[in-house]
């Protein structure tokens, strides 16, 4: 890939009391790192050597002052590192969520957002952050997503994705209390969320893929005496997408749906709320598994794991998830970067 034609992935060092740093650390010290974008890392430089030391790897680095000055770099096979002060070392008590670090983290996300905003960042990668910390720090939303949503002024249907290789799935529903589940379902939003991760899979590279949509009730509710969801709303659902043209089949028991996600007849999977696809996931592959935030104007990803605030400082983070999130915040902003 040439200079002029990579794509400026931003990276953050996430939580500073968790494993972020560290996986940063050991993401730049991967070799051919830089060959598919202009990296900027955006952070504290203290909390930077920090992960270094932890993850036992200098990693040379070229100071810009502005996001600015990234994408027209001479050198670009080392990454560009800004360097910001949102926290102290002696505000940060390793292993713990603290409202220093969530503000810290909504800082740096912030001004990396603002680059994308101006032309300047193409993708953001950021290492896992706490969710309630963020909100001791200020989050006034429940969740990231909502947050980067507003920040970067999204009206249309946003939801996660969490992906495992060549699978993806995206939830109509999300964090929220599970008795709050059954509220959301909508023909609109199960639509919508199939709709999102077909294109957002083309744009990370799979030309053609195929969406399952799974069931809300046990047995995808034994012909309404299991519950009627699936009848009055998810089937109409599936029915009208395939109308339209989208390669959507369902609903399927969830139970089942994820052995032929497997199998690869399936690329994307539908779920109806959070833990129905998580634990899948998490179970298929935690240590690979990828967040991506989708239905925002830029690509954002994340390791789908958290902070392992039982294992930061101890130099045993396993850098794969980051190095996945790495790799498909490269393609989606090489897609972006040049659409």
């Amino acid at each position: 890939m040439t200079t002029q034609s990579k794509p400026v992935v931003a990276l953050t060092l996430g939580d500073a009391a968790g494993i972020g740093p560290e996986l940063i650390a050991r993401l730049l010290g991967q070799p051919g790192i830089t060959d598919s974008a202009n990296i900027v890392l955006v952070g504290d430089p203290w909390l930077w050597q920090d992960g270094q030391a932890v993850a036992g790897q200098t990693v040379a680095t070229q100071a810009v002052s502005t996001l600015t000055q990234v994408r027209g770099r001479a050198d670009q096979s080392l990454p560009a590192f800004l360097a910001i002060e949102t926290i102290r070392p002696e505000q940060v008590q390793r292993s713990q969520a603290q409202a220093a670090c969530g503000a810290s983290v909504l800082q740096v996300l912030n001004l990396c957002m603002d680059g994308a905003k101006r032309g300047e960042v193409d993708a953001i990668c950021f290492a896992p952050l706490n969710k309630f910390a963020m909100k001791l720090g200020g989050l006034k939303h429940e969740d990231e997503l909502h947050h980067f949503a507003q920040y970067l002024g999204v009206t249309g249907y946003f939801c996660e994705f969490n992906t495992l290789g060549d699978l993806w799935t995206a939830r109509v529903s999300s964090h929220i209390p599970l008795k709050n589940a059954a509220s959301m379902l909508s023909k609109e939003r199960i639509m919508d969320a199939a709709r999102l991760i077909y294109r957002s899979l083309q744009a990370s590279g799979t030309a053609n893929p195929k969406v399952a949509i799974a069931a809300f009730n046990p047995h995808g509710g034994d012909g309404g005496s299991c519950g009627r969801e699936e009848i009055d709303i998810i089937a109409p659902s599936v029915a009208e997408l395939r109308a339209s043209g989208f390669p959507v089949d369902g609903p399927f028991p969830a139970d089942t749906i994820f052995l032929k996600a497997r199998d690869g007849q399936y690329q994307a999977i539908v779920t109806m709320y959070h833990d129905q696809g998580q634990i899948a996931i998490k179970l298929m592959g935690f240590s690979k598994g990828v967040t991506v935030q989708g239905g925002l104007p830029l690509p954002i990803t994340t390791p789908a794991h958290g902070t392992a605030y039982d294992i930061a400082g101890k130099g045993l983070a396993d850098v794969n998830a980051t190095l996945n999130a790495f790799h498909i915040a490269c393609r989606m902003g090489a897609a972006r970067l040049h659409s």
